[in-house]
């Protein structure tokens, strides 16, 4: 079991979600930044899917019950394991009765943690992430309180042979234009290009506020709902535009601007509030060589950590 001394704000367990659920209502949730929780697994020996720890604010204080190993990837939070320095992208080994303490981020807005074997906790609807909006998955499908004790999974006796280098995070993300672009007026559509956006403090799991000049839709606001999904750029009556993440519902009425690619997903989850952003239009062909690419990193981590 792993003890929470202390919680932090709005951690939870987290895992890649729960993907070809959108017919029922359920969108997919999951990490925010899938790709450090998919490199912090493979440090640790774990499948890239295994359960973790989200942590987009500290400090939060574990205490470890048994020997093992655990990574850290994502924001740098001056980590410490029993007051020794914890570096994000190496595995570090532990033992019981050892305490993790992360305090609050120096770079990034969100670190993840896995531990050898896996956050345990019991499937829900095929996956063991934290849906925070509808209540289930995780730990009682909540974030975590002191006290709490995470049931972690079997020991991984096949350790990698050294870290890796984290990607280095950018504040330009790729983005196709969305299905209402064109009702959008020609300088809403400069500006929103070519323009840079200022992530508001109101923003969550549910969807990134940016800030920035008013864009101007010749459409009504309130459409007839239809399917969104993580990555679209809405734009509410305000014109601030919103970017939807992983905990978004399954439908919007909202005009959809554009569609950040989903290879730079995970830089928005590291932007914090107050960080200045732009997007870069892209086609399709581009979005699929970055999906592409990124697959290609993992397959070189697995190479350089196990050499297969």
């Amino acid at each position: 079991m792993l003890e929470v001394i202390q919680a932090g704000t709005l951690c939870s367990v987290q895992d890649l979600g729960r993907p070809g659920l959108r017919h029922l209502g359920i969108g997919p949730g999951g990490a925010l930044d899938a790709l450090a929780l998919m490199v912090a697994n493979r440090l640790v020996g774990n499948r890239l899917g295994a359960a973790g720890l989200e942590i987009p604010l500290g400090p939060l204080e574990l205490r470890f019950g048994r020997d093992g190993s655990l990574a850290l990837a994502g924001a740098d939070f001056d980590a410490t394991l029993d007051g020794m320095p914890v570096w994000p992208g190496w595995r570090t080994p532990v033992h019981a009765g050892q305490r993790l303490h992360l305090a609050a981020a120096r770079f990034g807005q969100r670190a993840y943690l896995a531990v050898d074997g896996g956050i345990d906790v019991p499937l829900v609807l095929g996956a063991r992430g934290t849906d925070l909006g509808a209540g289930f998955g995780g730990l009682q499908g909540r974030a975590l309180r002191v006290g709490d004790r995470l049931p972690q999974g079997r020991p991984n006796p096949h350790w990698p042979r050294r870290g890796v280098k984290l990607p280095d995070w950018s504040p330009l993300l790729r983005a196709l234009p969305g299905p209402d672009y064109p009702a959008f007026a020609a300088n809403a559509q400069r500006r929103f290009w070519g323009e840079a956006w200022q992530v508001s403090a109101d923003s969550d799991r549910v969807g990134y506020r940016l800030l920035g000049n008013t864009l101007h839709c010749e459409l009504e606001h309130e459409l007839p709902s239809h399917a969104v999904l993580p990555g679209v750029v809405q734009v509410p009556p305000s014109g601030q535009p919103i970017v939807l993440l992983a905990d978004a519902p399954t439908t919007g009425g909202y005009p959809c601007l554009a569609v950040v690619i989903e290879a730079d997903l995970w830089l928005l989850a590291q932007a914090r509030p107050g960080a200045r952003l732009g997007f870069v239009r892209c086609g399709l062909a581009e979005a699929a060589a970055a999906r592409d690419a990124q697959a290609r990193y993992l397959r070189q981590l697995e190479w350089g950590l196990y050499g297969r």
